[in-house]
Formats: structure tokens, C-alpha cells, sequence
């Protein structure tokens, strides 16, 4: 008889779409060709993925909301 996981519940938090649009901003961050709104390129990668984040929700994915500070 298979034994359960601990995890019962496999749910993302991020949905697919978001995820994917995720993994194409970071892939031109890697690439070299991402950049911000003033039009430079973007070096640092938590720039990136705050750029990555902002994108996919203004797409209307489900992410995650910014952790308080």
C-alpha cells in the first residue's frame, strides 16, 4: 500500500500564466536585454524579478502580494 505524503495540498501560489510570464522576464534579464521603465538595462537581479512580478500582475496572474516591511 502507498504511503501519503505529509503534503496534502500541492497548490501553487503563483498560477501558471504567472509563472510563465516569470520565466520569460527572467530570461531576458539573463539574456542581457531586459529593461526598466526609463529604458536602461536592468543589472541587478532583484530588479529583475520585482520587474518580473509587477508584469505579471498587471497581466492579471495570481502572485503573491509584496511582503510588508
Amino acid at each position: 500500500m502507498p504511503t501519503k505524503s505529509s503534503h496534502t495540498h500541492s497548490r501553487s501560489r503563483t498560477s501558471s500564466k504567472g509563472e510563465r510570464k516569470i520565466h520569460k522576464v527572467m530570461k531576458e534579464h539573463k539574456s542581457g536585454t531586459l529593461k526598466s521603465g526609463s529604458g536602461k538595462k536592468v543589472k541587478s537581479r532583484e530588479q529583475a524579478v520585482a520587474i518580473a512580478l509587477n508584469e505579471a500582475r498587471n497581466s492579471g496572474a495570481k502572485v503573491p502580494r509584496k511582503k510588508k516591511a
